[in-house]
């Protein structure tokens, strides 16, 4: 009975659930495209494409391993947990006499990987390129087409797809970049995929030249086990496993042998992840706010209605299932649609991902039932949980207070309200005096969300007082607009509920907005002044292509200039993730300045490591303390702490001597290269004009050439929360919507009374106008506490980073947000004859 009676109320009142089926649709879009980003995380394939003629492949294990065991109350736990490394890890060349001894083996190819970057002007098309002995050729397997196999250290063999793009030619000469100075190759031959290759460019050189620019002796990115006829890969797999037992090495075969190829995309499952389930969490949390505010609209324009079906002895719990049931109606259709339409907007956001460089094509979009399923469940559980807390009131009171009520609003809202309102607020400052002692991005960034959405549901709660506070404050200015300000005072004093419910997602709007505008900005301003005040040095030398190779550094110095080459990696620290940079010992004092405040930079050798505040007080280290941590490509490695400085920000969290991680780093090529000289810009270029591609900057120059790098990174995270804010968006304009809609007898009785659209319009705008006083008020209030209390943790200065003109195109982008969406709906509701609208039925 009670779902047949939903039924019909939802066939009978289509528009007035209009907006409760838009923002559950919005929220289930939502949810369902970052279950697609989180589900190609987890699931994405990778296929192989250098290895697609190997059945199996062995590589070096690419995790830090941790294992903790702990006994608690007779019982043994343990625990094991395992981090990604930055650099690729490699093998000992040794293991290729064990492999080639294993039954079922025809043949092991070892395989070596390394920077090979072609200078030529019509680049790679995107693709990243690579240097390979001819050898491992067998492995795609790659047939010359042309000319013959490379035998001298000048020779070289190219991907046809780089000799069509450059028009290269057999006898031609080509300058390659690689992990040593460049150098000009003779091209013997061209050489075509037997398997679609789409994401890389092959370089192969000599077996000798290959080692030399591999400079790892001894070892080996891979090996490529070919099977002996008839022999099944999965078996060969087990028995390849069996011989490598006791070492690290790994084992892959089918789609795995790509997450062994593509590095980079193995790494970006875990971004993914991370990212997926960052937007999806907040989409929920705002979700859930927007779909409780809509719901609880929706249930008070029927208050009438209710109202009427508890004074004919309608019990609570009858109620409470009709709301139920009709919120499960839409919820089913909306959830559908919305899950649906999640999809494709899912494949576009990987798609932006990719192009903007944060998620690597390799890693292909995964599409299963889970994300829309669970988009389903999730709308579904959200909207029958927004129905039973709209419920609460109308089916607490007695049926004559509720008869009492469908007119007339309530004096103040419900204590239990009021009660969970200053318990979320307080939740919420808890949070913020939390973010003030959180220091690392990855720890605060969730914190920082979490802390406005938060903060945005206290408001909710606290809505109706803190629209009747605004009122008073707003009576004297209100006054002076004439009769439409007297109107709008009286409408904000007597329809508080109704005027909160839009309050809260402009407040949310304009909050959540300032906080992903305002926080990245924050950090990078804070970056970027510490660098700045640490760079000493005359000029900075920085590369259009990998990197400043080593012999340039070396071609400064000879003419008695103190050069520092910097060389970027990521260390860890137990399973703990850091910045780290390596930087030439040899007069460091006369071109960076890391702001010392314990020991000394000039014992940094390859024993030694400098380490910033943060690290220090995060692992208790101080000048003396020996550190263990594991170095880029997995080597552990044992430290004595140096010095302790304070610009980590700017320069990283470790800083060791150059050698030492350039020689644990896949491009050992210095990121820039600091230059401490009396000479002029002109004599430098002149001194390094033999290398392609180099140029020499002032600091300023060089600072805003990183900041351009650093808001390529930023436009990700405003991705990332930009449908977010979208939805929020689309909320306000869909809760203005539905409040002006249910004023239709209000209006006609205004008129009726004397009043012309025009003054009922100017007093719809000034309502507005208050709400959006109100609202940017309590949203910037919010923003400036979180960013504030964010610049505290991260920079130790309260200083967080606001743009004036683009906070102003913020708040009048809300503005004009909720002025369209109180004027169009006001205009339609208008055009109807007052007399009509006044006699007409609920």
């Amino acid at each position: 009975m009670m779902l047949r009676y939903a039924l019909k109320t939802v066939r009978a009142r289509k528009a007035g659930f209009l907006g409760a089926f838009l923002a559950l649709l919005c929220a289930a879009a939502l949810i369902s495209a970052c279950g697609t980003l989180l589900d190609t995380g987890l699931r994405g394939t990778i296929r192989t494409e250098r290895y697609a003629a190997t059945p199996v492949v062995v590589s070096a294990d690419q995790y830090v391993h941790r294992t903790t065991v702990k006994h608690k109350h007779g019982k043994t736990k343990v625990k094991h947990k395992a981090k990604p490394i930055a650099e690729r890890a490699w093998l000992p060349a040794g293991l290729e006499t064990r492999l080639a001894r294993t039954p079922g083996v025809a043949r092991v190819v070892p395989e070596l990987t390394f920077l090979a970057q072609p200078l030529t002007p019509a680049g790679t098309g995107g693709r990243s390129a690579y240097g390979h002995a001819w050898e491992s050729a067998v492995l795609t397997p790659y047939r010359l087409v042309s000319g013959t196999a490379p035998k001298a250290a000048s020779d070289l063999v190219v991907d046809h797809d780089l000799a069509a793009r450059a028009h290269l030619r057999t006898g031609d000469a080509l300058t390659v970049q690689s992990t040593q100075a460049p150098r000009a190759y003779r091209i013997t031959g061209i050489a075509a995929p037997a398997t679609n290759v789409r994401h890389q460019t092959a370089l192969f050189f000599s077996a000798a030249e290959a080692r030399r620019l591999a400079a790892h002796p001894g070892q080996v990115t891979a090996f490529g086990v070919l099977p002996a006829h008839g022999t099944d890969p999965e078996r060969l797999k087990h028995a390849v496993t069996r011989t490598l037992r006791g070492t690290t090495a790994q084992v892959s075969t089918g789609d795995a042998r790509g997450t062994a190829e593509f590095l980079d995309a193995a790494a970006a499952r875990v971004r993914l992840v991370s990212m997926g389930a960052a937007m999806g969490g907040t989409s929920l949390l705002v979700a859930v706010l927007v779909v409780v505010g809509t719901f609880a609209l929706t249930v008070q324009q029927r208050h009438r209605e209710l109202a009427l079906l508890r004074a004919i002895a309608a019990t609570p719990g009858q109620i409470r299932r009709v709301l139920g049931r009709e919120a499960l109606i839409i919820g089913v259709v909306a959830g559908t649609l919305g899950a649906l339409l999640g999809l494709p907007l899912g494949a576009w956001l990987h798609a932006r991902f990719v192009a903007l460089g944060a998620v690597p094509a390799t890693l292909q979009h995964t599409t299963g039932v889970v994300p829309p399923l669970a988009a389903l469940a999730a709308t579904l559980a959200g909207a029958w949980t927004a129905a039973r807390i709209a419920s609460r009131r109308i089916t607490r009171i007695r049926p004559t207070e509720a008869l009492a009520e469908s007119r007339v609003e309530p004096a103040r809202p419900a204590w239990g309200r009021i009660a969970a309102g200053l318990l979320l607020l307080a939740g919420g400052a808890v949070l913020v005096v939390l973010l003030t002692s959180l220091r690392t991005e990855p720890a605060s960034t969730p914190v920082t969300f979490l802390a406005v959405v938060v903060l945005a549901t206290s408001v909710a709660l606290l809505g109706p007082l803190l629209v009747r506070a605004a009122a008073l404050l707003l009576a004297g200015p209100l006054r002076l607009t004439g009769h439409g300000g007297r109107l709008a005072t009286a409408n904000l004093r007597g329809n508080a509920a109704r005027m909160a419910s839009v309050v809260t997602p402009l407040t949310l709007l304009i909050g959540m907005t300032c906080t992903v505008l305002f926080v990245q900005a924050t950090l990078d301003d804070a970056a970027r002044a510490q660098a700045r005040a640490g760079v000493t040095a005359d000029w900075v030398v920085a590369a259009r292509g990998p990197g400043v190779p080593a012999a340039a550094a070396r071609q400064l110095r000879a003419r008695h200039d103190t050069v520092t080459e910097v060389v970027r990696t990521t260390v860890r620290i137990g399973l703990d993730k850091y910045p780290a940079q390596g930087v030439t010992p040899e007069g460091l004092a006369r071109t960076w300045d890391p702001e010392v405040t314990a020991g000394s930079l000039d014992g940094l050798t390859d024993r030694t490591v400098a380490v910033s505040e943060l690290a220090a007080d995060q692992h208790r280290l101080r000048p003396g303390s020996i550190l263990k941590l594991t170095l880029g490509d997995g080597t552990p490695a044992t430290l004595t702490v140096a010095a302790v400085y304070g610009r980590g920000l700017g320069f990283g969290d470790l800083t060791f001597a150059h050698d030492l991680v350039a020689h644990h780093v896949d491009n050992p090529l210095a990121s820039s290269v600091l230059v401490s000289t009396a000479r002029t810009q002109a004599q430098l270029a002149t001194t390094l004009r033999e290398f392609p591609g180099l140029d020499i900057l002032s600091p300023t120059a060089a600072d805003s050439l990183q900041a351009h790098r650093r808001q390529d990174n930023a436009e990700v995270n405003f991705l990332a929360m930009g449908l977010v804010l979208a939805f929020t968006a689309i909320a306000v304009v869909n809760t203005i919507a539905m409040s002006i809609a249910d004023r239709v007898r209000e209006f006609a009785l205004l008129r009726l009374a004397g009043a012309t659209r025009r003054q009922v319009l100017r007093m719809l705008r000034t309502e507005v106008l208050s709400m959006l006083t109100l609202a940017t008020a309590l949203g910037s209030g919010i923003a400036l506490a979180v960013l504030t209390a964010f610049s505290v943790g991260m920079t130790g200065r309260a200083a967080p980073t606001v743009t004036p003109l683009l906070y102003v195109t913020v708040v009048a982008t809300a503005g004009l947000l909720a002025l369209m969406a109180s004027a169009l709906p006001g205009r339609v509701v208008l055009r109807v004859p007052a007399v009509t609208a006044a006699t007409a039925k609920d």
